[in-house]
């Protein structure tokens, strides 16, 4: 699965490199509302953190000097003074001794700050999940744009924030070195300033091909995700040691990493052997620039502690400049991927204005009027011109084969998707004005693929209404619906036993289990008028899941309930049976009607029949 070649970046243009930095203040922004007493405390500590060492350089400079001057009067008549020297010893302690406590104060708001600031983007990152359309999530490229934010944007705005206060520690120092290095000639600030840029444009141009890179790839990270999913899950594990797909799968994980590995190499040679030809421009201006200061302190022009104080202004000087140039192309790398971040959290999202909270005809139940589908990048649709009516204390049952859109209609229903054309009617209103929330509390809905959360038992059906979610009572009634009490009643904590095999002291449930908290997760919206079962008894014997549509049919009197299943026995219980083809309601009618038409409801029910003669 060789992947082509990644886009060269060696069309990037001055305007682009300095364009993405538009992402900086939003960051530094993120982190201000993070925490400002946090944000305060490291700028204050990285000004102290870029003032203090060219105060050192400066005492150092005359401790030396102040060491000669005293050692000279002793050469002339045995005695000296060091009170001075003394005095510049203590100071330059002093300065020392901040310098670590800024450094180390630096240390401490960093880490409080990583931690706050990785929950906030993370948080902020789920919570705009929860406003988008389920058609984005089943969105490979939309995916992909989540993912990487998921993967890399959380640590970024920290520290593009640290690079920032960083660049300013060096700035500061860089200028407070300026004004000490230009007493000795304007030139040497030139040459210290001049001598980082060219390793500073390879950093940035690499940068930007390495964001280049992980943009390129995120569908291979994702499968390499996916692979260690299969791989190591309970889940999956039965079937992979049974088809002996561990090794094949293994093996493609293995060859994506060689093709990704390939592609890292390559560009980590390119950035390094760059970086070292164009950094040694810096070390030759460096020792050229000792070289000028010893010569021009053996001239007599200045003084030993000069010379020192020169020597380790040009050292930390371009210390400094290598520092600000590599933040600034630090900035750049972390603006590339807030981009990803922003991009996602920017992600539009259709909200629903509607705030209906009771339609104009109450009774009238529901209406699919010609309601029509299309999936993304689908020309065919996966609904047309749907027409239904179905009023309160009548049940329907839709039939069809796989992917005739009988799931479709139902997340429809519940405006998981919205129609492309058409409307759909509950009690004379169009969905789209109804408020979303008492909407989706009118409807209780069992999906094919319904969730297994790894969490008690009680809580695996208090997810059905979060407004009840810890309701011990309300679990009981629900799972007495949904006839999972007896076998809750038998586990060891009852409700409150973990289930799945994630956490300590799980408990696995057989299919039919499983289904069965899903039903009772259905009943626990007690003011759901509309109870949909999606194939929701796959899982059991022909004799359970009549059991449970009888009691389901009970339960359901005076509300809609809507059904898909396989089984015509329990199909035919049905007031009203639908029949969809290729996203087309082809016949309609009771059981009695559709057998008496010999179409194609009644050839599937004659087939299922004599299967069990």
């Amino acid at each position: 699965m060789s992947p082509p070649n990644p886009p060269s970046a060696s069309s990037a243009s001055f305007a682009e490199f300095f364009g993405v930095f538009r992402f900086s203040r939003r960051a530094i922004e993120l982190v201000w509302s993070t925490s400002p007493l946090l944000t305060i405390i490291l700028a204050l500590l990285t000004l102290v953190g870029g003032v203090v060492p060219a105060g050192m350089a400066y005492i150092g400079a005359m401790l030396i000097d102040a060491v000669v001057a005293a050692a000279a009067v002793h050469q002339t008549d045995g005695s000296a003074d060091l009170g001075l020297v003394y005095q510049w010893v203590m100071i330059e302690a002093g300065l020392v001794m901040v310098m670590a406590a800024a450094q180390r104060g630096i240390s401490v708001c960093q880490s409080l700050l990583r931690a706050q600031l990785g929950q906030r983007v993370n948080v902020m990152i789920l919570d705009k999940a929860q406003t988008l359309e389920l058609a984005q999530f089943e969105d490979s490229e939309f995916y992909d744009k989540m993912t990487r934010a998921r993967r890399e944007a959380s640590s970024r705005p920290l520290s593009l924030v640290t690079r920032t206060f960083g660049l300013a520690q060096n700035l500061i120092s860089l200028i407070s070195y300026g004004v000490l290095l230009v007493q000795f000639s304007p030139w040497a600030l030139l040459v210290l300033l001049l001598a980082g840029l060219p390793a500073f444009f390879a950093e940035a141009k690499f940068s930007g091909d390495a964001f280049r890179l992980f943009r390129w790839r995120s569908p291979e990270t994702r499968m390499q995700m996916y692979l260690e999913t299969v791989l190591a899950r309970e889940d999956h594990a039965k079937e992979v040691k049974l088809f002996g797909l561990g090794e094949r799968l293994l093996d493609r994980y293995r060859k994506i990493f060689n093709t990704l590995y390939r592609e890292d190499r390559a560009l980590t040679f390119r950035r390094d052997s760059w970086g070292f030809a164009l950094g040694l421009l810096g070390t030759i201006s460096l020792y050229l620039a000792y070289a000028w200061t010893a010569v021009t302190a053996v001239s007599g022009q200045i003084t030993i502690g000069q010379m020192t104080m020169y020597l380790l202004l040009f050292r930390q000087g371009q210390s400094a400049v290598s520092a600000i140039l590599a933040s600034i192309s630090g900035m750049y790398e972390d603006n590339l991927y807030l981009s990803t971040l922003y991009e996602f959290l920017d992600t539009p999202t259709t909200r629903s204005d509607g705030d209906l909270t009771e339609g104009p005809l109450p009774g009238d139940g529901i209406r699919f009027e010609a309601v029509s589908f299309y999936y993304p990048d689908s020309d065919a649709p996966a609904l047309d011109q749907i027409n239904l009516h179905i009023r309160p204390g009548q049940s329907l049952a839709i039939v069809g084969d796989n992917g005739a859109g009988k799931t479709t209609l139902i997340k429809l229903l519940t405006r998981l998707y919205r129609p492309d054309n058409g409307r759909i009617m509950l009690d004379g209103a169009d969905l789209q004005h109804w408020d979303e929330t008492v909407l989706r509390q009118r409807i209780g809905v069992i999906f094919q693929d319904f969730a297994r959360y790894q969490l008690t038992a009680g809580e695996n059906i208090g997810a059905g209404d979060v407004r009840h979610f810890d309701d011990a009572e309300r679990w009981r009634k629900a799972s007495s619906k949904g006839l999972a009490d007896t076998f809750i009643e038998e586990l060891p904590q009852k409700y409150q036993t973990q289930l799945g095999k994630w956490f300590m002291n799980g408990r696995e449930l057989s299919g039919g289990q499983w289904q069965k908290i899903a039903l009772a997760r259905a009943f626990m919206r007690e003011q759901a008028d509309i109870l949909v079962l999606d194939e929701p008894t796959a899982a059991m014997d022909a004799g359970a899941e009549a059991t449970i549509f009888e009691h389901f049919r009970n339960l359901t009197r005076d509300r809609i309930a809507i059904l898909i299943s396989h089984r015509f026995s329990t199909v035919r219980m049905a007031d009203q049976i639908v029949v969809i083809d290729q996203g087309q309601i082809i016949e309609r009618g009771d059981h009695q009607q559709l057998m008496e038409q010999s179409g194609h409801y009644a050839h599937l029910f004659s087939l299922q029949a004599r299967g069990y003669q």
